[in-house]
């Protein structure tokens, strides 16, 4: 074709339009789909569907060693990967996905990229944080996950524990160098040295917004960051496993970090935050929109009280029935159970076993207070037998006052326990942590492996207003009836009882009127005599004398 030919010069500027509009469409494309990172600095990053983002940081100092890269979504699942194509072992897909990169001697930029595995969309917030030769190394001595440095923290839940797993840490080396043998030597000069700290932030109750946990995650992101907000939980050596449980808390957002320490450099490192809600946004059988499981569980265990709550103890752990099913049974023996012991005072008078239940009860309320304080995260208390011995002694000890001083035992039981049970009723619509003072009992009686949890959780706005709420009607339920009960007996005697000793009054005594009174069924039959007998004709029936 000839381009000098005038008249096919439009069709050249057409081409050359054309190839210059294609150029910058690529350009932005490709600029789109790529995110600039500045160093300890937070960046919004959206990932499009069926789309990768590439996640870049440059100009980065001569005395960096590693970088590591953290990205957080609310919910979703984001493959965060070294390679444009995930591939296994140079990958890692999860909501809160992190990698390490170490660097040659001249880098000064690196790169990774971020997808969806299903090939949605999904938005989240990242960081990239830098370190130097001094600073250890989160997951350099792994060897369960597939990357070959996993600083990633590993978290799994159900119902009653979330546990969470990471790979243990080297000692820091500078660029260019080889790393450190993991476990040929454990001295000194290993990483058998290094220390580790767990930490944990707890989101503001009931806020299960993203905005909340994105504000949250920048509080826990690195070291000094999570040393100034949240709660240090436990320091364990490289000898100690790296393994832990805490209580599952449904509805209430928790933040787990670990920080790694180089007690001889005076170093430390951050492992990948990970949060939970120990609920799924996604799923209807424990779905985040509905946690009622936990609040019929705990309304229906203070309301069946006694025998409800051993039955649905036995039932669950002696049988595979659906929960339906044991619910149901359970109500039923709930309602067996407070008939008997209605018909233990009723019908036989017997005062001790109203006090030996109800003391009971106070005395498995006190004693699981007492054990949701941080007393219950003392390593002791993680062995089942000295946990039960020591709590049974605890609920056994209570009933023991109420030997001497019936009324005031039951009056204070019905004022604490009524209270809590206000408690457990306005936690059906606002979360509070309170709830889990009786929950945490009965997840431990029914989990053999959650005496390893920890069980300790926050006190927030909300739970500060609730104790309150506890106290003040507490106290005035027990003023209230101290003051109305005071001239009246001890115990309320037995109707049954009573009426016995009435009848039989009655029956002696020839100067008590109604000792001449017809009994009830004659009163019955005179009554229906006159009510069916013929009326009489009114007037004078005698014959006059004359």
């Amino acid at each position: 074709m000839d381009w000098t030919d005038p008249g096919k010069m439009p069709l050249k500027r057409e081409c050359l339009v054309l190839l210059v509009l294609s150029w910058v469409s690529s350009l932005r494309a490709q600029d789109e789909n790529r995110v600039m990172f500045s160093l300890g600095t937070f960046q919004n990053v959206s990932v499009p569907v069926n789309g990768t983002v590439q996640a870049v940081v440059s100009r980065i100092p001569a005395d960096v060693s590693f970088l590591t890269l953290q990205f957080h979504t609310h919910h979703r699942n984001v493959t965060l990967s070294y390679t444009p194509i995930p591939l296994y072992g140079f990958s890692v897909t999860a909501a809160d996905a992190g990698l390490l990169s170490t660097l040659t001697l001249s880098q000064t930029t690196v790169s990774w990229f971020l997808k969806t595995p299903d090939g949605s969309s999904a938005a989240g917030v990242g960081v990239i944080l830098p370190y130097t030769s001094t600073d250890p190394v989160p997951g350099a001595c792994n060897q369960e996950f597939p990357l070959e440095i996993d600083p990633n923290i590993y978290l799994q839940y159900n119902l009653f524990e979330t546990t969470i797993t990471f790979a243990p840490a080297n000692i820091g080396y500078g660029r260019g160098e080889s790393p450190p043998a993991c476990d040929v030597d454990m001295g000194s000069s290993t990483r058998w040295r290094l220390v580790y700290e767990l930490y944990q932030y707890f989101l503001p109750e009931g806020d299960l917004s993203e905005q909340s946990l994105i504000s949250s995650l920048e509080r826990a992101a690195n070291v000094q960051n999570v040393q100034d907000n949240s709660r240090k939980v436990v320091s364990l050596s490289s000898h100690d496993r790296t393994q832990f449980s805490f209580s599952s808390l449904p509805g209430q957002g928790v933040i787990f970090s670990v920080i790694v320490r180089d007690p001889v450099l005076n170093t430390s490192a951050s492992y990948i935050p990970v949060h939970t809600y120990a609920c799924s946004f996604n799923s209807t059988l424990d779905g985040c929109s509905d946690l009622d499981f936990c609040v019929f569980s705990e309304l229906f265990c203070m309301g069946f009280c006694f025998m409800a709550f051993i039955f649905f103890v036995l039932i669950t752990r002696t049988t595979a029935l659906e929960y339906d099913i044991r619910l149901a049974l359970t109500a039923l023996m709930g309602v067996v159970g407070g008939v008997a012991m209605v018909m233990s005072w009723w019908r036989f008078g017997s005062v001790m076993v109203c006090v030996l239940v109800v003391g009971l009860i106070l005395g498995f309320l006190i004693s699981s207070i007492a054990f949701f304080t941080p007393l219950g995260d003392l390593p002791i208390f993680h062995n089942d037998v000295v946990f039960w011995v020591v709590f049974a002694c605890i609920m056994v000890f209570v009933p023991l006052f109420f030997i001497r001083w019936p009324r005031e035992g039951n009056i204070f039981t019905c004022g604490v326990v009524g209270a809590y049970a206000v408690v457990l009723a306005v936690n059906a619509y606002t979360y509070t942590s309170l709830s889990y003072i009786t929950l945490d009992v009965l997840k431990r009686l029914l989990n053999h492996n959650f005496s390893r949890a920890f069980i300790s959780v926050p006190l927030q706005d909300i739970d500060f207003i609730m104790i309150t709420v506890w106290v003040v009607l507490g106290v005035l339920g027990i003023v209230m009836q101290l003051y109305r009960e005071k001239s009246r007996p001890f115990f309320p005697p037995s109707p049954y009882v009573m009426w016995k000793q009435e009848r039989e009054r009655r029956k002696t005594n020839v100067l008590d009127p109604s000792h001449h009174k017809p009994s009830l069924s004659a009163r019955i039959l005179g009554r229906i005599h006159q009510l069916t007998q013929r009326t009489e004709p009114a007037g004078e029936t005698t014959p006059l004398l004359l």
